[in-house]
C-alpha cells in the first residue's frame, strides 16, 4: 500500500540521520531505493528512477544555486551586502528591520522562483541580521515565508500559471486575488510565527562559504545604488520577461526577454556585472575576484548533493504512482469544490513532496467542478496553490534547501519550515473561502 511505503521511508530516513548520524545524501539514496522496491520496482527500475530524480533536480537547480552563491559571495566579499544592510537599518530602524526584509522578499518573490529568491536574498539576510544584531532566523523565516507564498499563489510562477490554464482562470484576476491572500499568509507564518520562539532559539551557525563576517570601513564600501542594482539585477531581468509575457506576448522583443529573463541566464548576467561592480571597479585584481568565486562554489557542494537526493526521493514517489492512488480515493468526494481541491493538493503534497504534481493533479480532478458547481476558476487555482504548499517534509527538495542554507537539524527544520508552510496553506485556504463569500 503506497501510504505505508511512504511512512516506512520517512521513518527510516529519520532513524538513519538522527539515530545513526548518517550523511543526509547517503540516507536519502538508501531510503529512495527502499521505498522504490517496497512499491514493486525492480532494483534496476529503482536506480533509474533515482538517477532521473538526481538529474532532473540538478538540471533545474545547479546553475541557479551556483550562480546565486557566486553573486552572494561577491556581494559580501566586496562590502555590497554590508552597504545594503546598513542603509536599510538606518532607513527603517533596527526594530522594523524584519518588516523591511519581508516587504523586500515579497516584492522580489513576485518575479523570482523560490529557489532563485533564496540564493539571492540569503546572503543579505545573514549580513542584515549580523549588522542589526538580531538572530538569523528572526529575519530568515519571514523572508522564506514571503518567497514560498508568492511562489505558490501568484502567477507568473509556473505552478499557479499551469493550474490556471487547467481551470481556465484569468491570469490577471488570479494574480490580484493571490496577492490579497498571500499578504496575511506570509505575515502570520513569518513575523507573527517567529514571536512564538525565544530569540536565542532563532540563532544559527551560518554555513561556511556563504557569508563573509568581515566589517568593512565606510570608504571601502561600494555605493548603495550600485550595490542594490547588482543585487536586484536578476529580479529586474526576470520581472521584465514576466511583464512582456503577460502583456506583450507577440512583441518583437519577446524572444530577447525570454532569454535574458530565464533564471539561469539572468543570474549569469548578474554574476558578470558583479565581477565589475563588486570586484574590478573597486580596485580588485581578477585573481582575487576569482578566488571569491572558487570559495563560493566549494562551499555549496554538499548542499547541492543533498538537494538533489531529496529530488531523487520525490521522483521515486512520483514514479510509483502514489499520486494516482490518492486521486482515485478522492475522486468521488462530495465536499465543497474549493475545499476538495485544497485537500487533494495537500494530501498529495505530503505524500509525494512535489508542489507541482500536487497542484496539477488536484486541478485535473477538480476541473469539471468549475462548470458543474459554478466555482470561481481563480479561487480554484488558489485553493490548489494553498494545498500544494502545506506540510513540506523530507520528500521535498525545498525542505532540504531551507535546512542546508540555514544549517539546521531535521527537528528544527520541521519546527520552523514545515509548520511555517502549513500556516501559509491554512491561511490561504481561509482566504479562499472568505473571498468566495463575496465573489
Amino acid at each position: 500500500m503506497p501510504i505505508i511505503s511512504v511512512t516506512i521511508g520517512v521513518a527510516l530516513l529519520l532513524v538513519l540521520m538522527m539515530v545513526f548520524k548518517l550523511n543526509a545524501f547517503i540516507s536519502l539514496i538508501i531510503v529512495s531505493l527502499a521505498v522504490a522496491m517496497l512499491e514493486g520496482m525492480t532494483p534496476i527500475e529503482a536506480v533509474e528512477s533515482i538517477e532521473a530524480g538526481l538529474g532532473g533536480t540538478l538540471g533545474h537547480l545547479t546553475m541557479i544555486i551556483i550562480f546565486g552563491a557566486i553573486l552572494g559571495k561577491l556581494m559580501t566579499d566586496s562590502g555590497g551586502a554590508q552597504r545594503i544592510a546598513t542603509t536599510l537599518i538606518n532607513a527603517f530602524g533596527e526594530k522594523r528591520v524584519q518588516m523591511a526584509a519581508v516587504i523586500t522578499a515579497a516584492i522580489v518573490g513576485i518575479a523570482l522562483f523560490f529557489e532563485t529568491g533564496v540564493v539571492v536574498l540569503i546572503p543579505l539576510v545573514f549580513t542584515i541580521a549580523t549588522a542589526a544584531r538580531v538572530p538569523v532566523l528572526y529575519l530568515g523565516m519571514p523572508v522564506i515565508a514571503a518567497l514560498i507564498t508568492m511562489h505558490g499563489f501568484v502567477p507568473p510562477h509556473p505552478g499557479p500559471t499551469a493550474v490556471a490554464n487547467v481551470f481556465g482562470a484569468n491570469i490577471g484576476l488570479t494574480m490580484i486575488f493571490g496577492i490579497i491572500i498571500a499578504i496575511p499568509a506570509f505575515i502570520l507564518a513569518g513575523p507573527v510565527y517567529t514571536k512564538l520562539f525565544k530569540k536565542e532559539s532563532l540563532e544559527i551557525e551560518i554555513p561556511k562559504g556563504l557569508f563573509n563576517p568581515k566589517k568593512f570601513k565606510e570608504e571601502e564600501l561600494p555605493k548603495f545604488g550600485v550595490s542594490l542594482f547588482t543585487a536586484l539585477l536578476p529580479v529586474i531581468l526576470i520581472a521584465l520577461q514576466a511583464i512582456i509575457e503577460i502583456f506583450m506576448p507577440e512583441s518583437a522583443i519577446a524572444p530577447v526577454t525570454n532569454f535574458i529573463g530565464n533564471a539561469n541566464i539572468a543570474l549569469l548576467i548578474s554574476v558578470i556585472v558583479a565581477i565589475f561592480t563588486f570586484g574590478l571597479n573597486l580596485g580588485k585584481k581578477m585573481p582575487e575576484v576569482m578566488q571569491s568565486l572558487s570559495e563560493s562554489v566549494s562551499g555549496i557542494g554538499m548542499i547541492l548533493l543533498i538537494i538533489a537526493a531529496g529530488g531523487a526521493f520525490k521522483q521515486v514517489l512520483v514514479d510509483s504512482h502514489i499520486d494516482k492512488y490518492i486521486s482515485d480515493l478522492m475522486a468521488g468526494s462530495t465536499l465543497s469544490p474549493l475545499l476538495l481541491t485544497w485537500l487533494i493538493a495537500a494530501i498529495l503534497r505530503i505524500a509525494v513532496g512535489s508542489a507541482t504534481v500536487a497542484g496539477m493533479t488536484a486541478a485535473g480532478i477538480a476541473a469539471p467542478l468549475v462548470a458543474s458547481a459554478g466555482a470561481s476558476p481563480e479561487l480554484m487555482v488558489l485553493a490548489a496553490g494553498a494545498g500544494s504548499v502545506t506540510f513540506s517534509h523530507v520528500n521535498d527538495a525545498g525542505f532540504w534547501i531551507y535546512k542546508e542554507y540555514f544549517n539546521l537539524s531535521i527537528g528544527k527544520t520541521i519546527k520552523t519550515w514545515s509548520v511555517m508552510v502549513t500556516i501559509i496553506s491554512l491561511v490561504g485556504l481561509a482566504g479562499v473561502l472568505i473571498l468566495d463569500l463575496f465573489i
